[in-house]
């Protein structure tokens, strides 16, 4: 697969896994009651919103790296922040699957995505080329995106602080 038509597939998948991501959260409005659950909602969120972003950036002009180089870095520099905003926050008790409990990997591809704005000659080490190489740290924040997001919808949050009203039309 050519590497515009993976990015066109990454960025449409993503934004239509906001989408419903959205209509999850929707449907389990309980997460939004309390501090703690809504930056982990927050935090799949943006685990699916930025690659994304980043797809996009992709597209835009391949032929002119410093474009995708400076958005993946910047992208993926507010994600990193992010993650480890959310890790230092994430500390009361509760369910902690295996990709809530690991979250610091979103942080460290975010990581690798930047260095790989930064330096994409390093992709070559392992025969991969700029773009390549970053594709795959995509894909990966997408796969534990879903993980915590599915880890988030199956597991029966302690929410104490005031419910939200149901959506209008229920």
């Amino acid at each position: 697969m050519d590497l515009s038509t993976f990015y066109a597939v990454v960025s449409a998948t993503c934004f239509t896994l906001v989408g419903l991501w959205w209509s999850a959260v929707d449907r389990r409005r309980e997460l939004l009651a309390g501090d703690e659950t809504r930056r982990l909602v927050g935090g799949v969120y943006l685990t699916f919103l930025l690659p994304g972003v980043m797809g996009l950036f992709a597209q835009v002009a391949p032929t002119q790296p410093w474009l995708w180089r400076s958005t993946f870095g910047l992208v993926a520099l507010l994600g990193a922040w992010s993650t480890l905003r959310l890790i230092r926050a994430d500390s009361g008790p509760g369910v902690r699957g295996p990709f809530r409990h690991h979250r610091w990997l979103v942080a460290v591809l975010y990581g690798v995505i930047v260095v790989l704005g930064v330096a994409p000659e390093l992709a070559g080490a392992v025969g991969l080329s700029g773009l390549q190489a970053p594709a795959l740290a995509v894909v990966c924040l997408v796969v534990l995106a879903h993980g915590l997001a599915w880890e988030l919808l199956t597991t029966t949050p302690d929410v104490r602080e005031r419910p939200l009203p149901s959506p209008a039309g229920d």
